[in-house]
């Protein structure tokens, strides 16, 4: 055999090898908390957008797990049954989720997570949390010129969360004229857990300039609260650019609320299914968690905003 032979034998058994090691991204399955919520519907969307992108003949299995730990994991179960080849899910919880993901990867499935970090998945793509928390108090410390009584009304300790929360008391501690009356009350993340904390927090201190609540429901629920309790100057601030926040900051009725720290979760799942599919094939992102900035939406501002349910192209 010829030098020249062997070359091309070498070639011709190289370029089989990248065949066999390239993998097309034909079944994705997702677990999300709930499809009746328009930040998972968004996400689901973003995904599916991507995926069919990639690969316009990809199979996409969405499911909403309704906070039900136990169900994600026979959702996972599911997926590595079906023999998907990626998993996106939005974590029951960041820790106890990590046996599932192992299986799934024991299975030559590669895990990504979104929103909130998941131990042990490959990747994560999430907001910059920190950086949403700093610029929702930061408005707060503008409005107040540096002199108030704040309230943090903190959420359950999922990582997205606890980084809003850091984000938000940094800020808060810059400003020597800002008192943080409270910080540690758990408004559940939702609308009615927000009600709940805001009556506790107002009927208690009987002077706050400003609450920060760790996303939108929240701060929904301490607006009502505030009007339940003829509190009518307080600054209201948040974190999501929900559809509920958007219509509250074109509302005249509801001019507590000022602000929220906008996310979008099409983007986030779009370029988690994209690191997903590179994943696949081995090539890693820069960073195992990607953070996406995050942008202040104000009464001010609402009319130029793109929200979770705007068209995409």
């Amino acid at each position: 055999m010829t030098s020249k032979t062997i070359l091309l034998a070498a070639v011709a058994a190289l370029a089989m090898t990248g065949a066999a090691a390239a993998k097309d991204l034909n079944k994705i399955g997702i677990s999300l908390g709930s499809m009746g919520n328009p930040f998972f519907v968004a996400l689901a969307d973003g995904a599916t957008a991507k995926a069919k992108e990639i690969n316009p003949n990809a199979e996409v299995l969405t499911v909403g797990y309704d906070y039900d730990l136990n169900k994600q994991f026979t959702q996972i179960d599911n997926f590595i049954a079906a023999g998907v080849d990626l998993i996106l899910l939005n974590p029951g919880d960041p820790n106890a989720i990590e046996p599932a993901i192992k299986r799934a990867q024991a299975a030559g499935i590669i895990v990504v997570a979104v929103d909130t970090a998941a131990k042990g998945a490959d990747a994560t793509v999430t907001t910059n949390n920190v950086q949403a928390g700093e610029i929702a108090c930061q408005y707060i410390v503008d409005k107040l010129n540096g002199q108030g009584k704040v309230i943090i009304q903190n959420g359950p300790q999922v990582s997205a969360v606890i980084d809003r929360v850091n984000g938000c008391k940094s800020v808060f501690e810059k400003a020597s004229g800002i008192e943080v009356l409270s910080s540690d009350q758990d408004g559940k993340g939702s609308r009615d857990g927000g009600l709940a904390v805001a009556q506790g927090h107002l009927t208690r201190f009987q002077e706050v300039d400003a609450i920060f609540a760790i996303n939108d429901p929240q701060a929904i629920g301490t607006d009502l609260a505030a009007k339940q309790l003829g509190r009518n100057e307080i600054i209201i601030t948040s974190v999501d650019g929900a559809p509920d926040i958007e219509a509250s900051l074109k509302d005249p009725n509801s001019p507590m609320i000022h602000a929220s720290a906008s996310q979008d979760p099409y983007a986030m799942a779009q370029l988690a299914t994209e690191i997903g599919a590179k994943l696949l094939n081995g090539e890693k992102p820069a960073e195992t968690v990607t953070l996406l900035p995050s942008t202040l939406v104000t009464r001010d501002n609402i009319g130029e905003y793109k929200g979770w349910t705007a068209p995409r192209s």
